[in-house]
């Protein structure tokens, strides 16, 4: 069986982490990831789309247990209620992922306070909520709060000098994403083959685990994943493209049928981000290169600098998703979704994914010369 020591401090079966991955949210997807051996996170983006993207913000409250007249706080408590009694029978563990970026800054807050009031008030919370993975920011910051109390930290980092920022801050783990995944990237594409394996050379005498993520979609990458040094893997298109999945079946569509060379990098609301390459987004990436060209320069500029049209044509592509509008939707995805090609449930995959890395493993075995 694949069991790292990532298994071992999480509390999990295998070292894979489902991505907590935004809009929609993943309020679904991480109870089926908990359930079947993974850790499952719940992605909290959704939480600041109440008043930008009103369809996806009641898609996120009612696939959380939650309903429109909570306010935001308690409908945060209602999806860590509903994730804590949607695993009880397996005792999955689970987390929440949490933009720390300045855009975000207030979310993120009222996310992870909710999250540790949530714990405090509930032992088998605190015994099965157990991680946080923060993003798209300074993990710094961070550090008091999150120490105190007494969560599992992951941050996720697209360099070798984000990584020692962590390793500063006392993150517990980093996840080195490489600039092939979905949504949020990089501002400088850096690539898995060459992030990975230089993080876990950066960390080497430290106590700072390393997960890596971009580009992961199954057992020959998970493999690979460790034999560069990795205690595990993280992965986002791929459990995007699940049957438990929260997101829009057009959504999940778009990745099953993305093919060779199916995504780019265009704007995308923090940032660069990789979407799947349909009319829609071939036009966004033209008018990146025109009104945001810092995204293909490497550099890094935010929504005081950015101009308005750009902004309101992302917020209008994401609702046209939940409206179901094709012709004027954007979907993200990782370079990895030109390898998905169907839609099994979360058992069925990950018990697919540990299945194909044992007989990899099996056949590394094997005399090489």
């Amino acid at each position: 069986m694949i069991r790292t020591e990532l298994c071992d401090w999480l509390g999990i079966q295998y070292p894979i982490i489902q991505a907590g991955m935004g809009p929609f949210g993943t309020n679904k997807l991480s109870i089926a990831a908990a359930n079947a051996g993974v850790l499952g996170l719940v992605s909290s983006s959704g939480i600041a789309s109440r008043d930008t993207h009103p369809g996806i913000y009641k898609h996120f409250v009612e696939t959380g247990g939650a309903s429109l007249d909570d306010d935001q706080k308690t409908v945060l408590k209602k999806i860590f209620r509903q994730s804590l009694e949607g695993t009880r029978d397996t005792r999955g563990i689970f987390g929440v992922n949490v933009l720390v970026s300045e855009e975000m800054k207030t979310w993120a807050e009222l996310t992870v306070d909710t999250m540790i009031e949530a714990r405090d008030q509930d032992p088998e919370m605190r015994e099965r909520l157990r991680v946080l993975v923060t993003s798209a920011g300074d993990p710094l910051p961070w550090t008091a709060k999150v120490k105190q109390a007494g969560l599992l930290w992951m941050h996720v980092v697209p360099s070798v000098k984000g990584a020692l920022r962590c390793q500063k801050a006392g993150v517990d783990a980093v996840i080195a994403s490489g600039h092939e995944g979905g949504f949020h990237t990089a501002w400088e594409p850096v690539h898995t083959m060459t992030l990975l394996p230089a993080v876990v050379d950066a960390l080497a005498n430290s106590s700072t685990r390393v997960v890596g993520a971009g580009g992961f979609c199954d057992g020959k990458t998970l493999v690979a994943a460790l034999v560069l040094g990795a205690l595990g893997v993280q992965m986002g298109t791929r459990f995007l493209a699940t049957q438990e999945s929260d997101f829009h079946p057009l959504w999940k569509q778009g990745v099953v049928k993305a093919g060779d060379r199916g995504t780019l990098v265009a704007r995308g609301f923090v940032g660069p981000a990789r979407w799947l390459k349909t009319p829609v987004s071939l036009k966004h990436q033209e008018n990146t290169l025109k009104m945001s060209p810092g995204v293909f320069l490497g550099r890094p500029d935010d929504y005081r600098t950015v101009p308005k049209e750009l902004l309101d044509n992302e917020h209008e592509a994401m609702n046209a998703v939940y409206a179901g509008d094709e012709s004027r939707a954007l979907f993200a995805g990782g370079e990895c979704a030109q390898r998905i090609g169907d839609l099994p449930t979360v058992a069925e995959l990950v018990t697919r994914i540990v299945k194909e890395a044992e007989h990899s493993l099996g056949k590394l075995h094997a005399p090489l010369l």
